[in-house]
């Protein structure tokens, strides 16, 4: 039993022990706030109770877990339940004359991985996150164990939505345009904005208003949280007073500070499980839970997938797809698949004795958005919740959620506000940013399941340990276009073991310029009157190898940004989309594998550059453009 279902069951006898008389009231939501302490601890028992019933109830709608005979035959097969395959095997679902298997190698979603503060609950859980780890470096991650970094990966019915913290971006309308200019046609922004809007249901009143950019009827709930710390505002006034201006950064103009908007519905989190599988009657969709892909079947002459070959409960199946077998699994189980499949660079496949289907460039152009994670501000203690007040249950943080789904633990996994910058001229207003700055609730380093969550050394535990429960903020300053590119291969022709990652951060010299434009950008916002209203004060902290350079120098700062280096957790790029006649790509315009018939990568493996966004929306809209695309090669598609 994992530490939320403990705490959880220890609350409700506390409840049951202390007040009996209102047992039978246990799954009816209380009507009335009480405030003193002893009350908030019996709300929280009633709360608690409460919550254990819509945990039930939340299980009841799952998809069921249903295992495959030996040999089945279905018309697709998608590879993968998060975000893009739970939307494209529902989209697929849609077509009520074919048969669709989804296979997920975790368990059912929890209600309780969607309380959104729990986020960074949520990545020492085995059983939901794969846990892979890049190859040790000394050019980045050097302030983290054995210089590797940690890169969690949702294992669980909706993926990495599951896990993440529920930031919704879209990215610039350049970033599409590129993609098209790329050689790929369809893909420009203007080609893609009407599924930002089909997948969307945006909460948000004035949003919502704006019919040109926004959608208000898709199955992804979008909103802000509905509670936020004094630093929300502080952060939003200290961005105008640097002179840029608030916007919806999903509408017409990106650049400009605002409030996070949140793949969040009613103070939950909206996972691509909830949004496109839960409490849906599909029933030509079957769902397979905890079962591991671990090669896909392709007929060697005609050069076609035929199936896939999975594990579950110790037992191999054998299914078969009449139509096309479908990669969702990410852009490191999309790439690992395809090599295990022997689709993949012909001399590393041939290296590990698996025969060569197909020479391709998969695991190449490797991407991901990372940020300096050591920008840790000490603030006035009458603001700022820490750790230790958010476990009392004599306060009315936890009843506020369990009773009326609002409060603190609403906040999207700590991170409040967003802001898209052009370091390199502060006075645009237009076009690309390059640099985002994230705003959090409190640092990500006053707290210990962070410290352990980014897996940092013993030196820099240290160093933060008289930081922990301190009431901070922080800041992360992100870099959103990176130049340095990297690479995944195998490490073993066994499926089971996890493949070689190395991100090649920072490689480039530009990358390590704008970081260090971004870090003084986030100390200029500290010092801004809104933020020294709550005496924010740089809390200096690095390791030994950095403390050589002078304080604020640019040897100084490119140091720390490779000591404190911190994944955001966009993995893209891995099978990259391109023109069949472009050498590096992996798949074509509609996403199918060069080379392979009946086959195609629909997730953020086929980003060809990444985009200036959290990877969550723009891979709904991979998921939702690439449906349509298999739905119009084989006449399903309604005009």
């Amino acid at each position: 039993m994992n530490i939320f279902k403990r705490s959880f069951l220890l609350v409700s006898v506390l409840f049951l022990s202390s007040v009996h008389v209102l047992f039978f009231q246990s799954c009816v939501h209380a009507q009335e706030r009480l405030t003193t302490p002893t009350e908030n601890i019996l709300n929280t028992g009633l709360g608690a109770l409460n919550f254990l019933c819509d945990m039930e109830r939340f299980a009841r709608t799952a998809q069921p877990n249903m295992s495959p005979s030996p040999n089945s035959v279905y018309d697709f097969i998608v590879v993968g339940a998060g975000t893009a395959g739970a939307a494209v095997a529902s989209r697929l679902s849609e077509i009520k004359s074919v048969k669709v298997l989804l296979i997920e190698a975790g368990p059912e979603e929890s209600l309780l991985m969607d309380i959104p503060l729990l986020a960074s609950f949520l990545q020492p859980m085995d059983e939901i996150n794969w846990k892979y780890e890049t190859e040790p470096s000394d050019n980045y991650c050097i302030g983290l164990k054995q210089h590797k970094c940690r890169w969690p990966r949702g294992k669980v019915m909706g993926g990495s939505s599951v896990l993440n913290y529920m930031i919704a971006t879209r990215g610039n309308p350049l970033d599409y345009d590129r993609w098209a200019k790329m050689g790929n046609p369809g893909w420009a922004y203007k080609d893609v904005l009407k599924y930002f809007k089909k997948l969307e249901n945006v909460q948000i009143p004035d949003i919502r208003k704006d019919k040109k950019f926004r959608g208000t009827k898709g199955p992804v709930s979008l909103d802000y949280a509905p509670y936020h710390t004094p630093m929300l505002p502080a952060f939003l006034e200290g961005g105008q007073e640097l002179g840029y201006p608030l916007v919806d950064y999903n509408g017409e103009k990106q650049i400009g500070f605002s409030k996070i908007q949140a793949t969040m519905y009613r103070g939950y989190r909206m996972s691509s499980n909830r949004a496109y599988l839960t409490g849906r009657s599909m029933p030509n969709l079957h769902v397979t839970k905890m079962s591991m892909v671990h090669r896909i079947l392709i007929d060697k002459e005609t050069k076609r997938a035929v199936g896939v070959v999975f594990v579950k409960d110790k037992r191999r199946y054998k299914v078969y797809a009449r139509k096309e077998v479908i990669l969702c699994a990410g852009a490191i189980g999309s790439p690992q698949l395809l090599m295990l499949s022997g689709i993949g660079p012909a001399e590393h496949l041939t290296k590990l004795g698996i025969e060569v289907i197909k020479d391709s460039r998969v695991g190449d152009n490797l991407m991901d958005h990372i940020a300096h994670g050591g920008m840790t501000f000490a603030i006035n203690l009458t603001v700022g919740i820490t750790l230790m007040e958010l476990m009392d249950i004599s306060k009315s943080y936890t009843s506020d959620f369990l009773l009326e789904h609002k409060g603190v633990l609403t906040i999207s996994g700590g991170c409040e506000g967003i802001a898209f910058v052009d370091v390199d001229d502060p006075k645009k207003r237009d076009g690309l940013p390059n640099m985002e700055l994230l705003a959090l609730a409190s640092s990500s380093y006053g707290q210990k399941i962070t410290m352990d969550n980014f897996g940092l050394n013993d030196e820099l535990v240290n160093k933060y340990a008289q930081f922990l429960n301190v009431p901070s903020w922080g800041v992360f300053p992100m870099l959103l276009r990176p130049k340095s590119r990297g690479w995944i291969r195998l490490r073993s022709k066994d499926a089971n073991v996890k493949p070689i990652i190395v991100p090649n951060y920072y490689n480039e010299p530009e990358d390590r310029r704008v970081m260090v434009k971004g870090i003084r950008l986030a100390l200029q916002l500290s010092r801004t009157k809104a933020m020294q209203k709550y005496e924010t004060t740089f809390y200096n902290r690095t390791i030994t190898e950095c403390e050589k350079y002078q304080f604020d120098s640019d040897d100084y700062w490119i140091c720390n940004a490779r000591a404190h280096t911190l994944t955001i957790y966009h993995y893209s790029g891995t099978c990259k989309m391109g023109p069949r006649s472009d050498p590096t790509a992996v798949v074509d315009p509609t996403l199918k594998v060069i080379g392979i018939k009946g086959l195609r990568v629909i997730d953020a493996s086929i980003m060809p550059d990444i985009p200036s966004a959290h990877t969550n929306i723009p891979v709904y809209v991979i998921a939702e453009k690439g449906s349509d695309m298999i739905k119009e090669e084989w006449g399903y598609l309604k005009s």
